[in-house]
């Protein structure tokens, strides 16, 4: 790995010997939890129930098998599947043994995949049985790839659990790591390129557990219970390992398909207590009509990140579950932790005392610091880059010094969000920095736009991005969903918005549609609001904006 100029350690002082940075393998939270409770139920998927005396045993036995294979310390284990089990368990199986784990994104498309595997330099391939297609095209793209393990009734490799049964009641040895050795290749989302391989590593990830107990979900004990409702691939498999270090059981959605009354009636039978969430998918929790069939007053963190989550949405979410809502701002290359904001600062109503669009404060153990565009620490309410510091801070890019090279500066981590920071440190964010557009001569924030939009009672969803104008250089076009195909307009939703934001910001032109794009996450992206647009012939605008200054 080609690691950032942050990631170089100075010469020790006073004549004193490095000392190893040896720490815990992950795996050993798996083992911690089957020591301490292992009749208990530690994962459940539809009939499914294994407890953590089992899962370790089969993590065990996977772990002894791919070392029979000759994967080791250092090796990348390539992972396409949807939420199962075994995709769960293949996660410790890696870690284990020193290798890195690499799952995929489930949903990218079989040259997509092929992609991961080749910049990852994975050796070995684990591909559930619905994904014949990914394993033909990466063993074609990837001829690094020298084992492959199917999960369920797969034309392809070596069955997954037979193995498992084969190699069940070995024990092979727990490689040992240091803090940089790597565990996880976490795969960006590609919004603004190709994906990048984020390197997190054993020493890293060992806080961010400990940090995610202390910010997140203090309290959190055996006795809880996490419902899964996003790819374990990404920030859910985060939060899940999470979960394991505190024994808590993980259930997983029945079916792929996420059924909004399925979920709610698995809240109740479980006695469920947190969910990491995205916005949008929070949304769709509090929106149906099933939130008012299930007993939901179990749950004591709903947690939602990718994105901030708008004010009206915050308050119909708090109306309807309580005080439990935790937002965290965080991107993958600082596996979430940078900012925090808990259930006592999630008000129901506005007010004076109300941060109303904050992301919260500093993480634990992190410091964030808002600069320009020359490095340099900008006052408060000064829009800048949200750049961070701390151990969780991942190791760099794989193989990819460019990026290295523009993602840090001065050892401070560039998140490529804009935003400010207010007098108590409080993080607002702006948007992305690629979001932002220049209309005559003045920056346009969309998302401060689109805040204002979401207080119109017929709008659900909102995306405004900037688009070439020969006049104004950069002109808004605003995305809507309406409420159950409310009636309205183009000039009624022009005339709402005058007078809230300056005229500039106003958007050229509002367009309506039944739903907006999103991501295997959830998460509304605007790259994918641009192609849909360009699909159905609405960009580029061919008439200049008429509107005074």
């Amino acid at each position: 790995m080609s690691a950032p100029a942050s990631a170089t350690a100075g010469a020790p002082k006073g004549g004193v010997a490095p000392a190893t940075k040896r720490v815990m393998n992950l795996s050993h939270i798996l083992r911690q939890a089957a020591r301490r409770f292992p009749q208990e139920i530690g994962f459940v998927h539809g009939p499914l129930s294994v407890t953590w005396a089992e899962m370790d045993a089969r993590v065990d036995a996977m772990a002894v098998a791919l070392a029979g294979k000759g994967l080791g310390k250092g090796d990348r284990v390539l992972v396409q599947s949807k939420n199962c089990l075994q995709m769960f368990e293949s996660m410790f199986a890696c870690f284990r043994i020193g290798a890195v784990w690499v799952p995929t994104n489930f949903r990218q498309t079989p040259d997509e995949v092929a992609y991961l595997a080749q910049a990852s330099g994975a050796v070995a391939m684990i591909c559930h049985a619905d994904f014949p297609d990914h394993e033909r095209i990466v063993r074609e793209q990837a001829p690094g790839i020298a084992t492959v393990i199917g999960i369920g009734d797969a034309p392809f490799g070596e069955d997954y659990d037979a193995l498992v049964a084969a190699h069940l009641g070995r024990k092979g040895p727990v490689a040992d790591v240091e803090h940089d050795d790597p565990c996880w290749f976490f795969f960006t989302s590609g919004t603004t390129g190709r994906p990048k391989a984020a390197v997190l590593t054993h020493g890293q990830m060992a806080f961010v557990i400990t940090n995610h107990l202390c910010d997140l979900m203090p309290g959190t004990t055996q006795a809880d219970a996490s419902l899964v409702v996003a790819p374990l691939s990404h920030g859910a498999g985060i939060h899940q390992l999470v979960q394991a270090a505190r024994a808590v059981k993980t259930i997983l959605l029945p079916s792929e398909r996420f059924d909004v009354a399925e979920a709610w009636g698995l809240v109740e039978k479980w006695k469920v207590t947190n969910i990491f969430t995205v916005p949008t998918i929070t949304k769709m929790l509090v929106e149906h009509p099933s939130v008012d069939q299930f007993d939901h007053s179990s749950l004591r963190y709903v947690i939602y990140a990718g994105a901030p989550m708008y004010r009206e949405d915050q308050k119909r979410a708090l109306a309807k579950l309580g005080k439990v809502l935790v937002q965290y701002f965080g991107l993958g290359e600082v596996t979430g932790n940078i900012t925090v904001l808990p259930p006592a600062l999630h008000e129901p109503e506005d007010g004076p005392h109300v941060k109303i669009g904050t992301c919260g404060f500093e993480r634990t153990g992190m410091q964030v610091q808002i600069q320009d565009d020359q490095g340099r620490e900008v006052n408060a309410f000064e829009t800048g880059e949200i750049c961070v510091c701390g151990p969780a801070v991942f190791a760099g890019y794989y193989e990819n010094p460019e990026a290295n090279a523009k993602s840090f500066r001065n050892g401070w981590f560039r998140t490529g969000d804009l935003g400010h920071m207010d007098a108590e440190g409080f993080v607002y964010i702006t948007g992305r920095a690629s979001d932002m557009y220049i209309s005559g001569g003045s920056n346009v924030y969309p998302r401060e736009v689109e805040e204002k939009l979401l207080q119109h009672p017929a709008l659900v969803e909102v995306a405004i991005l900037g688009v070439p104008d020969p006049m104004w250089g950069e002109v808004g076009v605003a995305v809507c969903v309406t409420r159950d195909g409310a009636p309205v307009n183009e000039a009624e939703i022009i005339a709402f918005l005058d007078g809230k934001v300056s005229r500039y910001k106003l958007p050229k032109r509002v367009f309506f549609w039944e739903a907006l794009p999103k991501s295997a996450y959830g998460k509304i992206t605007k790259k994918m609001v641009r192609e849909a647009l360009e699909e159905r012939g609405l960009l580029p605008l061919d008439k200049p904006l008429e509107r005074s200054a």
